[in-house]
């Protein structure tokens, strides 16, 4: 199972998240998140993957921000369309993977991957919210059976400490991992370290 951290910018607290053997860790490239990043941190994980996470940017901050971060997944967490996807894609490099999310209310909900499918490498699938970068909450996660596609999805959405016996219990055969932010913090954009080591040690060792 993949585990995201997201939403990182201090190099210590960086270091201290690598530690915990995480596989991905993101860095928000958009300006009204509290967890922005607007300047490279003094160290960037380097035993992890990076995702650079942007809502309705243009494809040159988006390649900008690839090449200075070293990325190794676009994240896109906006409005973007399938016609952006398929433009975006052409661009990147081919060792570079896509992730799109789709908020999730519904059965009909899902239906919005299938245009995406073939320009994306991964789907985030979380709660639907007035604004953009996350809502914090969690969706009915029943929802996920109705899922059909073989894209492989991560899951994010209010995910907390008390949570790791239910993403246990997840067996849909496109569920690749998991995506970790607020319910893990000290502050916005620092990570509690102890709350997630017991939380990824009890996901990985039951």
């Amino acid at each position: 199972m993949i585990i995201k951290v997201c939403g990182m910018r201090d190099a210590e607290n960086i270091r201290d998240v690598e530690s915990l053997g995480v596989d991905w860790m993101g860095f928000i490239f958009y300006g009204p998140s509290s967890r922005f990043v607007g300047e490279r941190p003094e160290y960037l994980p380097e035993q992890c993957q990076r995702v650079g996470v942007f809502v309705n940017s243009t494809m040159e901050v988006i390649l900008q921000k690839t090449e200075e971060f070293g990325l190794n997944y676009v994240q896109l967490h906006g409005d973007e369309s399938p016609a952006f996807c398929s433009r975006l894609r052409s661009v990147l490099p081919l060792d570079l993977d896509l992730i799109k999310m789709v908020g999730i209310s519904s059965k009909s909900d899902m239906k919005a991957t299938t245009a995406y499918t073939p320009f994306v490498d991964y789907f985030l699938f979380e709660s639907p919210c007035s604004g953009y970068g996350g809502s914090g909450k969690k969706f009915d996660w029943s929802l996920l059976e109705q899922y059909e596609g073989t894209k492989p999805f991560i899951l994010t959405g209010g995910i907390g400490p008390d949570d790791a016996e239910e993403i246990q219990t997840l067996t849909h055969p496109s569920f690749a991992g998991i995506d970790l932010n607020s319910r893990f913090e000290l502050s916005p954009g620092l990570k509690d370290i102890d709350k997630l080591r017991t939380f990824i040690n009890k996901i990985r060792t039951t």
